[in-house]
């Protein structure tokens, strides 16, 4: 009887902080209960050990920023069978896409010595802006429990189950109070997509919008609610322009309140 093979999973970094790649280090316990029915091939983070390709599946960190970057995900592409990014840089271009709303050679000289070094794109762009991509997963960083499910689901061929509802329904389910309306606090939970445990709010602060867009979100009808409370077209452009800037439902209802 043929021996079968395990599945190849391979973790690749692009322009991130590396959060989400920690994210699945502290997995550490779940993915030692599995270590002998899966083969770790690529994981710069957590081994030399660097194998090529092909591979079931890749996880992908990061957004697109240099042009040397648009080439390597194609090859990264190319070479999996399934390809998931995690995290809000790889899905909507992370807080470095804030330069998007600029022209970027303007921040060079105040950031860099030598600027002339500096070769990088116009944009901060999701990897989904330059190759097909399998599954988004959200989140700055994302929810370890998530990443397993997500992982889980597509080694057994079935649909991940990760709910779309928003921070208020994790709100209503943890029994935490609603600080928009208890104490009048600014609050994007809401519009925002489920993943965090609604951890902002438990701290009787309000949801900063870390996992990105929920579900057809009615961003208007937000913005129209902290107008009623006193916030300024700045204030809500600053609102939506933070970990998911240009998460589209977000860049959109911030360039909507731009001067």
């Amino acid at each position: 009887m043929a021996k079968q093979s395990k599945p190849r999973i391979a973790v690749w970094k692009f322009a991130s902080c590396d959060g989400c790649q920690l994210s699945l280090l502290d997995c550490e316990d779940e993915l030692l209960a599995v270590a002998g029915t899966v083969e770790i091939a690529n994981f710069a983070e957590a081994s030399r050990a660097m194998q090529p390709g092909p591979y079931t599946v890749s996880l992908v960190e990061g957004s697109i920023t240099t042009p040397h970057d648009a080439e390597r995900i194609h090859k990264i592409r190319r070479d999996s069978q399934v390809l998931i990014t995690i995290g809000a840089c790889a899905t909507a271009g992370g807080v470095q896409a804030l330069r998007n709303f600029k022209d970027v050679k303007d921040f060079f000289n105040t950031v860099y010595a030598s600027p002339h070094y500096i070769e990088t794109l116009a944009k901060s762009t999701p990897i989904s802006d330059h190759v097909r991509v399998d599954y988004e997963l959200r989140g700055c960083p994302i929810n370890k429990m998530q990443l397993l499910e997500v992982l889980n689901a597509f080694l057994n061929g079935r649909k991940p189950n990760i709910f779309p509802h928003s921070v208020c329904m994790e709100c209503k389910m943890r029994g935490t109070p609603c600080v928009m309306v208890a104490q009048g606090m600014p609050c994007l939970g809401p519009v925002t997509h489920a993943g965090c445990n609604a951890l902002c709010p438990s701290f009787a602060r309000g949801c900063f919008g870390c996992f990105g867009p929920k579900e057809t979100p009615n961003t208007a009808s937000m913005s129209s609610q902290f107008q009623k409370m006193g916030l300024k077209d700045d204030d809500i452009v600053r609102a939506f322009r933070s970990f998911n800037a240009c998460a589209d439902p977000f860049r959109k209802e911030s360039e909507a309140h731009e001067k």
